[in-house]
């Protein structure tokens, strides 16, 4: 009998740690180099322009704690807004790929099945009765997206988790929760209406290191989870009938992976507002570039980073000197792109 001979998977390489070894998508990898490159070079570009110039090498030199005459600039006014937007994106862009995972579906984004609205709905109640303070909004953001996903993982479970109706539920629901938030707009004190709405936008102005020290430990606590969901992911991906046989409990790592990413969608949105679209976009940039069979959640928080990034810097400059919150650029580019996903699942399904 020959000896058994490990066969390895088109497109992958073995990445060998000590006695440990693993598969290494190779096109996956360069693309998040790729993606890195980019991030970095709108980092810079995003410190660089304003309504005062700055050099790369002046910004490269606050950046190393070196004495500059740009140092107001870079480190107190641009910096503390990119590191939140590109804290924010990363979570949007991972939070989009396990829903879209475990929904098998597109068009299942956190802004549009209703954890965002979700989020949203009991932000803007504490902001109307009184609680506008950064550093409580985003907990709020948690709890309210929490229990806009537990009532639609309810009302959608039959015996199991059908992807269309877990959409179709959630788009109910998304409506349901923005018409209570526009309750509570109208209801309360015409400034603080005035606030919630900027908020309701999506916007990184005024932001600053009080919600990225509210942002950056909540990610880095999750970096475990995110590890496992990387690997759950794989499982989640087969059929219902595979996974069962291998003995894997897909309530349990549905359930798990939708908490996760309801998580990080509900703490970007009350650190940012709802910045619609970027977690609906993300991922499925991220898996047409990697071309792999499951959704990549590194190119994914990557491409989600780069686009809160790019469109920010776009929302500042394109009409300046008025400034754009960054939601209304992105929603310009993920309206259209929604509205082809549409048209292409009812042409497909048409066919079939």
């Amino acid at each position: 009998m020959p000896a058994s001979v490990a066969v390895r998977p088109a497109g992958y390489s073995v990445l060998r740690a000590g006695h440990a070894r693993f598969l290494v998508h190779r096109r996956a990898v360069a693309v998040a180099s790729v993606l890195l490159v980019l991030l970095a070079a709108s980092c810079v570009a995003y410190l660089c322009v304003g309504e005062a110039f700055v050099s790369p090498a002046e910004v490269v030199k606050v950046l190393l704690g070196r004495s500059s005459p740009d140092e107001l600039v870079v480190e107190e006014l641009r910096l503390p807004r990119l590191v939140v937007g590109l804290l924010v994106g990363l979570a949007f862009g991972v939070a989009g790929a396990l829903i879209q995972t475990v929904a098998r579906n597109p068009l299942a984004s956190p802004d549009v099945i209703g954890i965002s609205q979700g989020a949203s709905a009991l932000t803007v109640a504490s902001m109307t009765l009184g609680i506008t303070s950064y550093s409580v909004l985003p907990y709020l953001s948690v709890a309210g997206g929490l229990l806009a996903a537990a009532l639609v993982y309810l009302f959608a479970w039959r015996g199991g988790l059908h992807a269309t109706r877990f959409v179709l539920i959630g788009i109910g629901f998304a409506i349901a929760l923005r018409s209570i938030t526009t309750l509570f707009m109208t209801k309360g004190d015409y400034l603080v209406a005035q606030q919630a709405q900027i908020w309701m936008t999506g916007s990184l102005n005024g932001r600053g290191w009080p919600e990225a020290e509210v942002l950056a430990p909540i990610l880095l606590v999750l970096v475990p989870a995110l590890a496992w969901a990387a690997r759950a992911q794989r499982t989640v991906s087969l059929d219902d009938d595979t996974a069962t046989a291998l003995g894997v409990r897909l309530g349990r790592v549905r359930l798990g992976l939708v908490a996760l990413g309801v998580v990080l969608a509900a703490v970007a949105t009350g650190a940012a507002g709802p910045v619609d679209f970027v977690a609906l976009l993300a991922p499925q940039i991220a898996r047409r570039m990697t071309r792999t069979a499951q959704i990549p959640l590194l190119s994914s928080a990557l491409t989600g980073a780069v686009i809160v990034v790019l469109a920010d810097l776009l929302a500042r400059r394109l009409f300046s000197p008025t400034e754009l919150p960054v939601g209304v650029l992105t929603a310009a580019v993920g309206a259209p792109y929604l509205i082809w996903l549409i048209i292409r699942s009812r042409s497909v399904g048409g066919t079939s």
